[in-house]
């Protein structure tokens, strides 16, 4: 049987047909019509059986043969026809998958919605009762927080497709570059905007899916068209920033607290020096897109660099409050507020010496600024446990104080008896000598 086989494969004959069957089974449309975008692929990875062999070589296929197959393999051309039908749909898939992920990516601006993920982790763990943190909700609030930022940016980008395609920073990203359609972006910021939304419903609470839920429609409906409308985008853009940490906290321990309120502050004074510096590093990106931002009003840069320096100064009472609430132990107080007064002294260079520099080095300041305040919060976090062991000392001090007060009063009063005793004893009437001292005067009293 195979012998026969070899020599039906060796007939010139049906080499021929073969070779017909596969150069039209790997036209141009055929592939088209089977992966619907890249006929280009198709011509390259079908132009040669050598470009095939070396297709399925880069996807780790093996060319080497046993010894009991390298005869037949030789002898026949259906080895190379195998690898001529197979690489080509691999190779195309791989690309495929390639494509579509560095997309999604940059159509979620993965980093940025990372960064919210970093706040949403550490509200989560602040939030949480005792020492010990539920990581497996931790998990589902950081899995549907990032579908849930992933949907707004994604969203975001579709309002401005045409106003990131006049800027040098963002002409590049999927919508402007037409590697994605505007049906394609919508369908994807749905799918995920709805899956993060149920997951945080489901895993975490209401309140939570709420608090994304209302960012979602803050950041792509109220934010992105105020952009163009008016300079007070930017502290709308605060807002949608400072509630990540607070959603957080409410997945953690299903409420919204004083406490819970230290992180979002710190996020939402952070945000402004954070982008007045780049608002003024990218005036004329943002000139050029047609946005509304604060720094194109100020020629001078005066009013920027002094709208950043008063929002930096307003986040160094903060580490105050964390201690004093609760929060964090007294060490942060001390981190934090070093810390602050810092990104403080860059912010007031830049106010007194506008230029790109002394702005970009406020800027980077900002980039460090967070994760540092957010690590000490967690390591100086305290939790419910230490809270309890510190009120029921605090209490068991208290409980003792009027104790020892009134054993002193106890104390001072026996002391002030035994004065009065004295002070009441009779007077003496005269004065005797008694053995064994007689040279020392003995009082003697008068008998009632």
């Amino acid at each position: 049987m195979w012998r026969n086989t070899c020599k039906l494969l060796s007939n010139p004959n049906y080499n021929h047909n073969h070779n017909h069957l596969k150069s039209s089974y790997y036209s141009s449309s055929n592939f088209n019509a089977v992966f619907g975008w890249a006929p280009s692929l198709a011509t390259h990875y079908c132009s040669s059986p050598s470009s095939a062999t070396s297709g399925s070589l880069k996807l780790g296929i093996s060319s080497h043969k046993s010894d009991g197959i390298r005869s037949f393999s030789s002898s026949s051309a259906a080895g190379p026809a195998v690898v001529d039908h197979l690489s080509p749909s691999l190779a195309s898939a791989v690309q495929l998958g390639r494509h579509y992920t560095r997309c999604y990516w940059e159509l979620s601006k993965a980093r940025l919605s990372m960064l919210v993920v970093a706040t949403s982790g550490t509200g989560y763990v602040l939030g949480s009762a005792g020492s010990a943190v539920d990581l497996a909700g931790l998990c589902w609030t950081c899995a549907g927080t990032m579908m849930v930022a992933s949907s707004a940016n994604s969203l975001n980008q579709v309002f401005e497709k045409n106003n990131d395609a006049k800027m040098k920073r963002t002409r590049l990203r999927p919508l402007p570059s037409r590697r994605l359609t505007v049906p394609h972006a919508l369908t994807w910021a749905s799918s995920v905007g709805v899956a993060g939304a149920a997951i945080l419903a489901c895993k975490a609470n209401m309140l939570a899916a709420g608090l994304g839920v209302s960012n979602l429609i803050l950041y792509a409906f109220v934010y992105t068209p105020l952009k163009q409308i008016h300079p007070v985008n930017t502290w709308v853009g605060a807002v949608v920033g400072a509630i990540p940490p607070l959603l957080g906290w409410a997945a953690a321990s299903g409420e919204v607290s004083l406490n819970s309120m230290i992180l979002p502050a710190a996020l939402y004074f952070w945000q402004i020096p954070h982008f007045m510096a780049l608002a003024y590093l990218c005036r004329s990106d943002y000139a050029a897109g047609g946005f509304k931002m604060f720094s194109l009003a100020d020629a001078s840069g005066r009013r920027t660099a002094a709208v950043a320096l008063r929002n930096c100064l307003y986040l160094v009472p903060l580490g105050f409050l964390a201690c004093d609430w609760g929060v964090t132990s007294s060490w942060f107080c001390l981190e934090s507020s070093l810390l602050t007064l810092a990104i403080s002294a860059l912010a007031f260079s830049f106010y007194l010496n506008r230029t790109t520099q002394n702005a970009r080095r406020m800027f980077h300041a900002s980039l460090l600024y967070l994760p540092v305040f957010m690590s000490g919060l967690l390591f100086h976090r305290v939790s419910d446990n230490q809270q309890c062991l510190s009120e029921d000392s605090l209490g068991r001090i208290t409980e003792l104080e009027p104790v020892v007060e009134g054993r002193e009063n106890l104390k001072h009063g026996n002391q002030e008896t035994n004065s009065a005793i004295g002070k009441q004893a009779r007077a003496p009437v005269a004065y005797a000598s008694a053995a064994p001292f007689p040279f020392l005067p003995a009082p003697s009293y008068a008998t009632s």
